[in-house]
């Protein structure tokens, strides 16, 4: 294997346990070991700082509002020390999130990042979710018109 395949193969092996270990399985001090302290977010969510404090408070509200959170990983790629993973959440909707109350729906979201992985750690991130299939699991915005 070359030393590029190696290196992009160790970056997809970061943002797996992220995805695994961080966000589906509350790993905290990870996080901590996984981002740079420098960390950018390109693309926060609502009410969430642009940085590693951002990114925390992020899992640890979805994991609040979802305890069961996880992700399926469809497919990674890399393209210098950028990995591009596409990959399903789901979770079982018992906390509060987007000010919406509880409701006991199990959801599932579709999400595409792309991360920037510079010596073993996490330094940037832009990424897109389909929060409006979202809202609309948990009953906050109108179902699609049927045809």
């Amino acid at each position: 294997m070359s030393q590029q395949n190696t290196a992009g193969e160790a970056a997809k092996a970061v943002v797996r346990r992220n995805t695994e270990e961080v966000q589906g399985g509350g790993n905290y001090a990870l996080f901590d070991e996984l981002f740079a302290d420098n960390f950018l977010d390109h693309t926060p969510q609502p009410n969430c700082t642009p940085d590693k404090a951002g990114a925390l408070g992020l899992y640890k509200t979805l994991r609040a509002a979802f305890p069961d959170f996880h992700a399926d990983i469809h497919w990674q790629r890399v393209d210098g020390d950028v990995v591009t993973t596409f990959k399903t959440y789901h979770g079982t909707h018992e906390g509060e999130v987007f000010g919406i109350a509880p409701t006991g729906r199990k959801i599932h979201f579709e999400t595409v990042d792309a991360m920037r992985v510079q010596d073993g750690k996490i330094t940037e991130h832009w990424g897109v979710a389909n929060l409006f299939s979202l809202l609309q699991q948990l009953g906050a915005w109108p179902p699609a018109a049927q045809a």
